[in-house]
């Protein structure tokens, strides 16, 4: 009976670290938003986005992989114009790095 309840603890802390490092938890404002991670890591697990400019919380290419813009949008920290500009701002820096070079 011990070996099992080693084993049960061993199963739960895994699966817990499992979720822990397979989303982001967006704070905004008092809820707590998750987000899929785009690949397995510790970085940006949790992430505050109170008293951030938008500028500065799209900048963090992890998050902007995993869609941190369409979750601001829905939860109405900027609007679906401003996205739609910020991605056009984006692409236009990838072409000039990629190119220009």
């Amino acid at each position: 009976m011990h070996f099992f309840k080693k084993m049960l603890f061993w199963a739960l802390f895994g699966a817990v670290f499992y979720m822990l490092i397979g989303y982001h938890y967006i704070i905004i404002g008092r809820s707590v938003k998750m987000l899929k991670k785009s690949k397995y890591s510790l970085m940006y697990t949790v992430y505050n986005t109170n008293g951030k400019k938008i500028e500065t919380i799209l900048k963090e290419e992890d998050l902007w992989r995993d869609g941190i813009g369409e979750l601001l949008v829905k939860n109405k920290r900027m609007s679906s114009e401003e996205l739609y500009l910020y991605k056009e701002k984006m692409a236009e820096k990838e072409y000039e790095k990629k190119y220009k070079q």
